[in-house]
């Protein structure tokens, strides 16, 4: 019960972020020149694939830990991490998807940055899979440790994807000043702020429920 109601405080201020950032994208942002309405989705499309990132991030380093100690906490934050990252990078791919019909007149091509991060999608969705398999759970966590190690090497490719390589996607901070305005750049840091709270709320409630799942199934096998 104490640790339900440390987190709802959390997930009640995300919620309340998410909520004036949209008044900063709606109504803050200017509507860009040459895309129109359709560039705002940017403000999302952006917040979803860094927190993405910072998930597999959370997987990998939770994995290293688990290795390191054996301790079940480290399994069910990396289990937790990794489900909200799928679910995170879905949910890009879709805008991505949105975006590149309205600015290249096609729901997806074999761009560096698109195709590298459609295989982070397929690494982190067999991790998931992986989790589901019948095995002792020592070496199933140990298995699934692994993986998500090693699943996080493409992550680097996906950021730096439109630099490594010729790219139609657009690299949004590599020109100077950002490549954004000013009150722009001030609406993306609000979403990615809203993004981020909402995204360590759910990290938590999601670890909270798979340690309560491992406590059980310890009992149950016991």
């Amino acid at each position: 019960m104490r640790h339900s109601s440390r987190i709802f405080p959390l997930a009640l201020c995300g919620g309340a972020l998410m909520a004036i950032s949209q008044w900063f994208i709606c109504h803050y942002a200017p509507v860009e020149a040459q895309l129109g309405v359709m560039q705002k989705i940017f403000y999302t499309h952006l917040p979803l694939a860094w927190w993405a990132f910072a998930s597999f991030f959370t997987v990998c380093a939770a994995g290293v830990l688990y290795l390191a100690r054996r301790n079940p906490f480290w399994d069910a934050l990396a289990g937790a991490a990794a489900e909200i990252g799928v679910a995170l990078c879905t949910l890009a791919l879709v805008t991505g998807s949105i975006w590149a019909r309205h600015s290249w007149n096609v729901w997806w091509t074999w761009d560096p940055r698109l195709t590298t991060a459609l295989v982070l999608w397929f690494l982190y969705a067999g991790y998931l899979v992986l989790r589901r398999m019948d095995l002792p759970e020592p070496r199933r966590a140990a298995l699934c440790a692994v993986v998500g190690i090693v699943a996080f090497a493409d992550v680097p490719l996906v950021f730096l994807s439109a630099r490594l390589w010729r790219s139609i996607h657009p690299a949004v901070f590599a020109s100077k000043g950002g490549g954004l305005e000013p009150e722009m750049l001030t609406a993306l840091l609000v979403s990615l702020l809203s993004f981020g709270v909402f995204w360590a709320a759910l990290l938590c409630v999601r670890t909270s429920q798979i340690r309560a799942g491992q406590r059980l199934d310890a009992l149950t096998f016991k």
